[in-house]
């Protein structure tokens, strides 16, 4: 390793970059691949009078510079690291919101440390892979990637998965807020996306289907109508963990918080406050 390199190792915090605003009890934000602590700016207005917001930027993403330690990328030294944040600002019990990749990692630390999360609130989350050799793809198709990122560039990479149909229904988002997404993911870096899909891709972590049942905390699982993968993955969760429930927002696919705004925020808001949800279609 570069002796600058090792240095900065050395003086890196146990714990992710994180912002906190707000007051009440703790919320941890937690955002998805590409995404960053900015990925809930929108949000904050609504959660902040309520909540003590923590948003964190994820392994190789935001403010987190990508170290050279390819072993840093894992879920679970995140979860380490997360868990470390919350002994680093006092809390002994939060609760967690969680985007996509975010969402997993929430899943992840909610199976590690279920005493330190109150409530959990996952957007179009999953909790892995079940057959070995679909996660053995899966694992090899994300290397692949990581590999063309690092020769292709950032700004090849940006488009190339804003283009994927998993986001198709981002076309009918104001360019506003298209081009802001985009700028955010331009403002990570090509060895901060490939160390996450090397080291936290959906075919690295365990399978956590197995562990559901026996996680006995209130979930909400919110999912975008059009998003039919993670519809039925949703579905699924919400039938093998006891205290959850699932929320199908129209009118919105994968990014539920961007394409449907309004919707989310009330949902998240409710549920927050009361353990309630109003929603055109709620799955108990």
């Amino acid at each position: 390793m570069d002796p600058s390199a090792e240095a900065a190792e050395e003086h890196r915090p146990l714990h992710p970059p994180y912002t906190r605003t707000g007051h009440g009890p703790p919320l941890l934000l937690l955002h998805g691949f590409t995404g960053s602590a900015e990925e809930w700016t929108g949000l904050l207005p609504a959660l902040t009078p309520l909540r003590q917001v923590i948003a964190v930027d994820l392994p190789g993403h935001g403010r987190d510079l990508p170290p050279a330690d390819p072993s840093y990328y894992t879920m679970e030294r995140t979860v380490a690291g997360l868990l470390a944040l919350l002994d680093h600002l006092g809390h002994a019990v939060c609760d967690v919101l969680g985007y996509s990749m975010g969402g997993r990692v929430a899943l992840h630390l909610a199976v590690a440390a279920p005493a330190r999360v109150g409530r959990l609130i996952l957007e179009s989350a999953s909790p892995g892979i079940e057959d070995a050799a679909e996660r053995a793809a899966r694992a090899a198709a994300d290397d692949a990637l990581a590999a063309r990122i690092e020769r292709e560039g950032l700004a090849w990479f940006v488009d190339y998965w804003a283009s994927l149909p998993l986001f198709a229904s981002q076309a009918r988002m104001p360019e506003a807020t298209r081009a802001a997404l985009r700028e955010r993911r331009l403002r990570g870096s090509a060895a901060g996306y490939a160390g996450s899909l090397r080291g936290m891709g959906a075919g690295r972590q365990r399978s956590l289907w197995a562990e559901l049942p026996a996680l006995r905390i209130p979930i909400l699982i919110i999912s975008g109508e059009q998003d039919e993968k993670y519809v039925a993955i949703g579905a699924r969760m919400a039938a093998t963990m006891p205290l959850a429930r699932q929320a199908i927002v129209p009118g919105a696919g994968h990014t539920v918080h961007l394409e449907q705004p309004e919707a989310f925020q009330d949902l998240v808001v409710r549920y927050l406050e009361t353990g309630k949800t109003r929603a055109p279609h709620i799955q108990s």
